[in-house]
């Protein structure tokens, strides 16, 4: 099959923050593709820039003290670092969307949901206060909310989390953009709710061929949602390709990690179950990174260059690629 429309383009992205301890760089040199009616999971733990590449994106990071320094963002062709302020609010929300982590603090709890869904059709679709509150009825039932009618006319207070969640999709979808960043949709969300998420989030990728970048630390709605995968740790990206490949055999030491710590099932009831192994350490500041891997103070591989010397993502078959020194030396990249 030919390959799908490229929509989304993020070449060598770097953004730094100004903080107490000097200059952060919260991402380095961030690189990602994104395709018509493709999934693309951004995963790793908490501060390894994750969120921050979604903002930046958006052109949504705080500044001061936040900076895009380097880098591009093509969204179809149009370098979105290069529009003014006025052009961007323009495609937020109608070509590419942002579906929250917290539904209560993206609300605004004084408006009805119904109220807010419209008042982004009539920002970006230019119709009528009467014709954008039948489309936001409609909206809502599409995403799996019933009674639509009645809960256009509530307020987010009044809304279950997952129910909240509907009504940021909905917001999301409202214009049909092109790209959907969804960051950590099901948080605070029971298992249920999150299955019911995700499923509609599917059905959205499947049926309206609508991109969607996940941006998660669950390895399992990864190996669910997703076609690609990019591991990101410490601001940069360490491993990236086929979400098969990434799962079945990671080639980055903090990707085995990753994988590591996620519970597994006994196949075999009444034999003995291997520890729950952990990535020893944490994520170190990002002010203060050293000119080697990131990743080598708490990597149990790592030897003299890695502490030295900061490795580039090597090609390890296919689309899949992965920044170690490991490969390096081993000869198998």
């Amino acid at each position: 099959m030919p390959p799908k429309e490229l929509l989304l383009q993020v070449t060598d992205l770097c953004v730094e923050f100004e903080t107490r301890d000097g200059t952060a760089k919260v991402l380095d040199e961030v690189s990602l593709e994104l395709r018509a009616g493709e999934t693309l999971g951004i995963v790793g733990e908490s501060g390894c820039g994750k969120s921050m590449t979604a903002l930046s994106i958006l052109r949504l990071i705080p500044s001061p003290p936040g900076k895009i320094t380097a880098g591009r963002v093509r969204l179809s062709g149009t370098d979105l670092l290069s529009l003014d302020e006025r052009r961007m609010r323009d495609i937020r929300g109608k070509d590419i969307s942002m579906i929250f982590q917290e539904p209560m603090t993206s609300l605004n709890p004084v408006f009805t949901v119904g109220e807010q869904i419209a008042e982004s059709l009539r920002l970006h679709e230019g119709i009528s206060e009467k014709d954008a509150a039948k489309r936001a009825v409609e909206i809502l039932k599409s995403v799996g909310i019933p009674e639509p009618e009645a809960r256009a006319e509530s307020y987010p207070h009044q809304l279950s989390g997952g129910m909240r969640q509907r009504v940021m999709i909905a917001i999301a979808l409202a214009c049909g953009p092109k790209v959907i960043i969804a960051d950590e949709p099901t948080t605070a969300l029971d298992v249920t709710v999150q299955a019911q998420i995700f499923d509609l989030l599917r059905d959205l990728n499947q049926h309206l061929q609508t991109a969607i970048i996940l941006i998660t630390h669950d390895m399992g709605a990864i190996a669910e949602m997703t076609d690609r995968v990019t591991v990101m740790y410490a601001g940069r990206v360490v491993e990236e390709g086929p979400v098969e490949a990434i799962l079945e055999a990671p080639r980055h030491p903090y990707t085995q990690g990753l994988i590591a710590c996620v519970p597994q099932l006994d196949p075999n009831p009444g034999s003995e179950r291997p520890p729950l192994e952990e990535i020893p350490g944490v994520v170190p500041p990002l002010s203060r990174l050293g000119s080697g891997c990131a990743f080598a103070p708490r990597c149990k591989h790592a030897f003299a260059r890695c502490h030295d010397e900061r490795p580039e993502r090597q090609p390890v078959g296919g689309d899949h690629s992965a920044a170690c020194w490991l490969l390096v030396e081993d000869g198998t990249s």
